[in-house]
């Protein structure tokens, strides 16, 4: 059988090209998750690595895709070669159960956590930089002024939230937060 494995780290990112190269690569049964990969607690992989027999191929579009770390990517395919399990990463190869396949593994590995650690340490020093700026907020910018959240939390008074929702275009799970936030100042 010919398993992969799509993962983006948020919400907010698109599954659907892993998915499609996945595809493409003949994957059977495909395992996706939207999960960041520096948690080991990834349910749909550990669903997918409990899956895995002897025989078996497991597809990844990218190293980084499949594990967190150096130590966790040999870690994970040394017990799936122990089990049989191939392992193809697609913008790799094959990772042979050899001597130089597990060199390779070693280095891609490693520069694949390197990666991620300047990513990391280039947003922190991004945002420090940002937060020396006057009027720095940290988060996403608001999506509705002071005047319009009041307005709406007025109409309330005399209108359901669907309704006020109707009315103003502010979802009625914000205006909910809204609400709940000033009862919870008013404490």
């Amino acid at each position: 059988m010919i398993y992969g494995y799509a993962r983006v780290s948020t919400i907010g990112q698109d599954l659907e090209a892993q998915i499609r190269k996945l595809e493409e690569n003949r994957a059977e049964i495909i395992y996706s998750e939207k999960f960041t990969g520096t948690k080991k607690e990834r349910p749909e992989f550990i669903r997918l690595l409990g899956e895995l027999k002897a025989g078996d191929t497991l597809i990844v579009t990218k190293l980084d895709r499949f594990a967190r770390s150096t130590v966790d990517a040999i870690t994970t395919v040394k017990e799936l070669f122990n089990r049989g399990v191939r392992i193809h990463v697609l913008n790799m190869g094959m990772i042979e159960d050899t001597v130089t396949g597990r060199l390779i593994l070693t280095i891609f590995s490693g520069f694949a956590e390197f990666e991620r650690d300047m990513i990391v340490e280039r947003t922190q020093e991004g945002k420090a930089i940002a937060k020396q700026k006057e009027g720095f907020t940290e988060g996403r910018p608001k999506s509705y002024t002071e005047k319009q959240l009041n307005h709406a939390v007025a109409l309330l008074n005399s209108n359901s939230y669907n309704e006020v929702a109707a009315i103003t275009g502010i979802s009625k799970s914000t205006l909910i937060r809204e609400v709940r936030k000033r009862k919870a100042s008013q404490l």
